[in-house]
């Protein structure tokens, strides 16, 4: 790894730190942001708790979050049921990502970049694997938003696509700073047109009062319900720190945690209730059914450009997340080059999706894949604790701690054991595990894998000094 560099100089060779470089100096300063994994220093910190509830709400208002609503009625659950494991699920999963966002402006340093410290040159393994998930939900996500605008302006479906992924990759490039104004507007923007989708797609539509499953089966459609929210919220648990990194230290930490909190669970919910509530009408996962449902026209317009924009939100994190994870992987580029290689990258995925008809294996293997996370969380989570009981409640000094010598081994072995212990225990499109099979599809992966990373990790960690 490379040593830590905070004060934006020069390395030994003379040349500049890749990653260090330019970080915005106040609210509104939208010029490059040049920094990259480097601990921000405290007096380039700026801004309030406040800007995280809507960094963390409008990449949520999407239409693939109104599909994924649908799935507890298509399973048999009558509508209070299914709402109830949506908002379970989405608590429980938006928990941890909002107790890791408040490290960001304890330490100055990304999540990923962070997790290093856990890790150490093992990071490599879930550093790899965020970078991967991050350019293939670029193109999953870019299909959908580049789709819906070609169909707006009329354009043929590649260039709707390429100036999806233009639009995002350059606000990735432009950085943090971009991204939190951008989510500001788009919070305002997005919560209205979702309203008017609301109010024009369920017109007449009633929620399913009762619901076929029954018994075991109904347990089983509620957990897996709840499983699916809860992998929606901690999805964004990598990501956490790296939009509140520029927050000053002395931000308040309960304020960062229910600003983060409410962000996520607000959006969330809201885009699943509308796919509980009109699941009878949403059939077609698609930018022309969009339209079709709204009635075309001018609502119709409304819509697809409310999925383009929406498209744009969410993707542009994943560039700017993505480019961290790369350069936390020691890959010498800079934050703003990387940035725009994932956008890149996304572009030819996509349409090679869209030509072999593969989007929804796809998703499953990215769904599949995502099983990762909670076996991280435990992993830095206990890390963290350790080094609060080491520090005695001193401030957390990244750079220092990155220099001194620890072993990454205990992390990988957790982290892959606890992927491992989780396989049973998944259903997915992609594969059922035997434990969920006889459990009529309850999907308990998720609390495998943190519980057995913890039960791994912990007794490890806390034995040693880092």
């Amino acid at each position: 790894m490379p040593s830590a560099h905070v004060s934006g100089g020069l390395p030994a060779d003379g040349r500049p730190a890749v990653f260090d470089g330019r970080m915005p100096a106040a609210p509104g300063d939208l010029r490059v942001e040049g920094h990259g994994i480097e601990p921000v220093p405290e007096t380039n910190r700026y801004g309030g708790a406040g800007r995280l509830f809507t960094v963390w709400f409008a990449p949520n208002l999407t239409m693939t979050g109104v599909f994924t609503g649908t799935i507890g009625i298509a399973l048999g659950l009558d509508f209070t049921t299914a709402l109830t494991a949506v908002v379970l699920g989405t608590v429980l999963g938006a928990l941890p990502t909002a107790y890791l966002s408040t490290w960001g402006g304890l330490t100055g340093t990304g999540q990923l970049p962070l997790a290093r410290l856990a890790f150490g040159r093992a990071v490599v393994l879930p550093g790899t694997l965020q970078w991967l998930s991050s350019v293939a939900w670029d193109a999953l996500i870019g299909l959908f938003g580049g789709d819906a605008l070609a169909r707006l302006c009329g354009w043929p479906f590649w260039l709707g696509v390429l100036v999806t992924m233009a639009a995002q990759g350059a606000l990735g490039v432009l950085g943090y700073e971009a991204i939190h104004r951008l989510q500001t507007v788009m919070t305002f923007v997005l919560a209205v047109a979702f309203t008017v989708i609301a109010w024009r797609m369920l017109d007449g539509v009633h929620p399913a009062a009762s619901g076929s499953a029954a018994g075991a089966d109904r347990v089983g459609a509620f957990v897996l319900t709840s499983t699916i929210a809860l992998s929606l919220s901690l999805s964004w648990a990598p990501y956490a720190g790296d939009f509140s990194r520029y927050l000053p230290r002395t931000t308040s930490r309960p304020r960062m945690f229910w600003c983060t909190l409410l962000g996520l669970v607000a959006s969330f919910v809201a885009v699943q209730v509308l796919g509980l509530w009109g699941a009878s009408v949403l059939t077609d996962q698609t930018a022309a059914g969009v339209d079709t449902l709204l009635g075309g026209g001018a609502a119709g317009a409304f819509g697809l450009l409310a999925v383009a924009l929406a498209a744009v939100c969410s993707n542009a994190m994943n560039d700017y997340s993505g480019s961290l994870a790369l350069q936390t992987l020691g890959v010498r580029i800079p934050r703003p080059a990387a940035a725009a290689l994932a956008a890149a990258l996304g572009f030819p995925l996509v349409l090679w999706m869209h030509a072999a008809d593969t989007t929804a294996r796809f998703q499953n293997v990215l769904l599949f894949v995502g099983y990762w996370i909670p076996g991280f969380v435990a992993i830095v989570v206990v890390d963290w604790i350790a080094r609060g009981r080491e520090r005695a409640g001193a401030p957390v000094d990244v750079a220092a701690e990155m220099a001194r010598p620890h072993s990454g081994w205990p992390s990988l072995v957790a982290f892959v054991a606890a992927f491992g212990a989780a396989v049973p225990f998944m259903d997915t499109g992609l594969y059922v595990g035997p434990v969920a099979d006889a459990l009529h599809g309850a999907d308990l992966s998720y609390y495998v894998a943190f519980l057995v990373a913890l039960a791994l990790y912990a007794p490890l960690r806390l034995r040693r000094r880092a």
